[in-house]
Protein backbone atom coordinates (compact mmCIF):
# COMPACT_ATOMS: atom_id res chain seq x y z
CA UNK A 1 0.00 0.00 0.00
CA UNK A 2 1.29 3.48 -0.79
CA UNK A 3 2.42 5.80 1.95
CA UNK A 4 -0.41 8.23 1.17
CA UNK A 5 -3.02 5.47 1.58
CA UNK A 6 -1.40 4.35 4.85
CA UNK A 7 -1.58 7.94 6.15
CA UNK A 8 -5.23 8.25 5.15
CA UNK A 9 -6.09 4.91 6.75
CA UNK A 10 -4.35 5.97 9.95
CA UNK A 11 -6.13 9.34 10.03
CA UNK A 12 -9.55 7.77 9.39
CA UNK A 13 -8.93 5.05 11.99
CA UNK A 14 -8.24 7.77 14.59
CA UNK A 15 -11.70 9.31 14.08
CA UNK A 16 -14.54 8.64 16.49
CA UNK A 17 -17.32 6.30 15.36
CA UNK A 18 -19.60 9.25 14.57
CA UNK A 19 -16.84 11.01 12.65
CA UNK A 20 -16.18 7.84 10.62
CA UNK A 21 -19.86 7.65 9.70
CA UNK A 22 -19.88 11.29 8.65
CA UNK A 23 -16.70 10.76 6.63
CA UNK A 24 -18.23 7.78 4.82
CA UNK A 25 -21.42 9.70 4.00
CA UNK A 26 -19.50 12.71 2.72
CA UNK A 27 -16.65 10.93 0.89
CA UNK A 28 -18.42 7.92 -0.63
CA UNK A 29 -20.50 9.77 -3.26
CA UNK A 30 -17.46 11.51 -4.74
CA UNK A 31 -15.17 8.49 -4.45
CA UNK A 32 -17.85 6.17 -5.80
CA UNK A 33 -18.59 8.35 -8.81
CA UNK A 34 -14.94 8.34 -9.75
CA UNK A 35 -14.38 4.65 -9.00
CA UNK A 36 -17.30 3.30 -11.05
CA UNK A 37 -15.75 4.77 -14.17
CA UNK A 38 -13.41 1.76 -13.96
CA UNK A 39 -15.51 -1.25 -15.08
CA UNK A 40 -13.29 -3.67 -13.13
CA UNK A 41 -13.78 -1.89 -9.82
CA UNK A 42 -17.44 -2.67 -9.09
CA UNK A 43 -16.85 -6.45 -9.01
CA UNK A 44 -14.15 -5.80 -6.39
CA UNK A 45 -16.35 -3.45 -4.35
CA UNK A 46 -19.52 -5.54 -4.30
CA UNK A 47 -18.13 -8.34 -2.06
CA UNK A 48 -16.98 -5.71 0.45
CA UNK A 49 -20.45 -4.15 0.58
CA UNK A 50 -22.17 -7.53 0.79
CA UNK A 51 -19.81 -8.53 3.62
CA UNK A 52 -20.76 -5.39 5.55
CA UNK A 53 -24.44 -6.14 5.01
CA UNK A 54 -24.01 -9.72 6.21
CA UNK A 55 -22.10 -8.58 9.32
CA UNK A 56 -24.85 -6.09 10.15
CA UNK A 57 -27.46 -8.83 10.31
CA UNK A 58 -29.68 -7.10 7.77
CA UNK A 59 -31.66 -9.54 5.66
CA UNK A 60 -30.59 -9.16 2.03
CA UNK A 61 -34.20 -9.63 0.85
CA UNK A 62 -35.38 -6.77 3.05
CA UNK A 63 -32.51 -4.64 1.81
CA UNK A 64 -33.48 -5.30 -1.80
CA UNK A 65 -37.08 -4.30 -1.03
CA UNK A 66 -35.83 -1.08 0.55
CA UNK A 67 -33.57 -0.41 -2.45
CA UNK A 68 -36.51 -0.93 -4.80
CA UNK A 69 -38.66 1.47 -2.80
CA UNK A 70 -35.91 4.08 -2.72
CA UNK A 71 -35.28 3.61 -6.44
CA UNK A 72 -38.94 4.17 -7.19
CA UNK A 73 -38.87 7.48 -5.31
CA UNK A 74 -35.52 8.70 -6.66
CA UNK A 75 -35.64 11.88 -8.74
CA UNK A 76 -36.25 11.11 -12.39
CA UNK A 77 -37.83 7.70 -11.76
CA UNK A 78 -41.40 8.81 -11.31
CA UNK A 79 -44.05 10.08 -13.72
CA UNK A 80 -43.20 13.40 -15.26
Amino acid sequence: MSEAIEELMSAVSALSADEKKEFILRALPELGTEAIKDPGFLPRLLPVILGLIRESGIDLGQLLQLANMLGATAPGNGPE
